[in-house]
C-alpha cells in the first residue's frame, strides 16, 4: 500500500506533539544529571551549592510546564477525544 506523502496539519501537528511528549523525559534526564557530571565533587560547605540547586529547582519546575503544556495541546489536539490511538481498521489500540 503506497503511503501518503503529506499529511494534513492537524495530524502533522499531533505527530510532532507525541515526539516531544517523548522526548521529554530524555530532556529531563540531560538537564539534571548532566551538571552532575560538569560539577564533579564538590568540597562540604561548598558556597556554589545554592546556586546549582536552584539550578535543580528551575529544571524541576520547567519541565512539570512543558509536561503541562503537551498534555494539553495533545488532549486539544485529539479530534476524536477517545484517549486512544485508532488503527487502520477502525479498532482502538485499548484493551478491556
Amino acid at each position: 500500500m503506497a503511503r501518503r506523502m503529506f499529511l494534513e496539519r492537524r495530524t502533522y501537528r499531533q505527530n510532532r506533539l507525541q515526539d516531544a511528549a517523548r522526548l521529554l523525559p530524555v530532556l529531563g534526564l540531560a538537564l539534571i544529571f548532566g551538571p552532575t557530571f560538569i560539577r564533579g565533587e564538590a568540597p562540604e560547605g561548598d558556597p556554589q551549592l545554592s546556586g546549582w540547586l536552584v539550578y535543580y529547582f528551575i529544571v524541576w519546575t520547567g519541565l512539570i510546564g512543558l509536561t503541562a503544556f503537551v498534555s494539553r495541546a495533545l488532549m486539544r489536539s485529539d479530534p476524536a477525544g477517545s484517549g486512544g490511538a485508532t488503527s487502520e481498521d477502525g479498532t482502538t489500540g485499548e484493551t478491556r
